[in-house]
């Protein structure tokens, strides 16, 4: 007797995705709409449903139905220019699949952002969570209910992209170290960011391999208005470097130093980190470890619609895709100031 006519409990697509190694939208698929899933992928998922017992009810096939071809991005902060390039370049993938994007904005809330995502899941057939501030096990439960891929932040069993930070933030270092600086602060960011934990390590031990006085203030919002009130910390570091979480950042203790008769980098010596458009708007141009922005949204997008489609992503599950940065030099750095 097979399970699902059994006294105990039915089998679920949750089973079979379970034994199958796959989510349970691909098993859906697998009954509702084959075509959507890859042949050796049905196959292998038909065959460990038979082992279970699995039977798939007729009400499967109003999976067909559920197909939204809506992919929804889950942003922090909309107005941090960081994401307008992620969005950017999901949207051109999501339009050539013939996919439209539902944009959630959670406004630096943890609270507001569960709820946002939790409403968001039934409508779309895929999310992308952009530096997501939700926990690790939060994300991998949503992941069991539509395909969820992970951008600017590690999160153990779901794709994920990210950026070298420890290359960008080391390359920041070298810079300043060969400018004369030795003693540099970094301007901590959201203490539940995964990106500023992976930054804050680099900084610490690239201060150490390169013999520089370590020093760190914050955190802060990663706002023009939290790099201004974190300035007056910075300026009791006596350090003569920063390197900003953000360029937003960055640009906030600059304004802040300059309010304060402080030149930039005559005094000071301002790096911050993603290149957002910005960083090439202010005087003094800012110098900054710029992130591929672009190509983390498209990667994003390529993940997911493979994912919704059953296919095997890139990155996988348990490999992620790591994005160099670069450093750009313009004119918030200089040589060490002469005391």
């Amino acid at each position: 007797m097979d399970n699902a006519g059994s006294i105990g409990k039915a089998v679920t697509i949750y089973d079979v995705a379970a034994a199958a190694g796959v989510s349970p939208s691909t098993v859906s698929r697998a009954f509702s709409r084959p075509g959507r899933v890859s042949a050796r992928t049905a196959a292998h998922i038909h065959e460990v449903a038979a082992e279970l017992g699995y039977r798939a009810p007729q009400t499967a096939k109003v999976d067909a139905v559920r197909q939204s071809k809506i992919l929804g991005i889950s942003a922090s902060d909309i107005t941090n220019p960081f994401f307008f390039g992620i969005i950017r370049g999901a949207e051109h993938v999501a339009v050539a699949e013939d996919y439209s994007i539902l944009l959630a904005d959670s406004q630096e809330n943890d609270e507001l952002e569960r709820r946002l995502f939790d409403r968001t899941l039934p409508l779309v057939d895929g999310m992308i969570a952009a530096t997501s501030r939700l926990s690790d096990s939060v994300l991998r439960n949503a992941a069991k209910t539509v395909p969820v891929v992970s951008l600017n932040r590690l999160v153990p069993g779901i794709p994920s992209v990210i950026t070298d930070n420890a290359r960008g933030v080391r390359r920041a270092l070298e810079h300043l170290a060969e400018l004369g600086h030795r003693r540099v602060v970094y301007v901590t960011g959201p203490s539940a960011s995964w990106a500023d934990g992976a930054r804050q390590r680099a900084f610490r031990e690239g201060c150490y391999e390169l013999d520089l006085m370590e020093h760190r203030v914050g955190p802060t919002a990663p706002t023009v208005r939290g790099g201004m009130g974190i300035f007056p910390q910075i300026r009791e570091q006596r350090v003569t470097a920063a390197i900003c979480f953000n360029d937003i950042v960055a640009v906030g203790v600059m304004r802040a130093a300059r309010a304060a008769g402080v030149h930039i980098p005559g005094e000071l010596s301002v790096v911050g980190i993603d290149n957002i458009f910005v960083s090439d708007l202010v005087t003094p141009g800012l110098t900054t470890v710029a992130s591929p922005l672009t190509l983390l949204g498209e990667r994003g997008a390529r993940a997911v619609i493979a994912l919704a489609n059953g296919q095997e992503p890139e990155p996988k599950a348990d490999r992620p895709s790591v994005l160099p940065m670069r450093l750009i030099v313009r004119e918030s750095t200089g040589p060490v100031p002469r005391r």
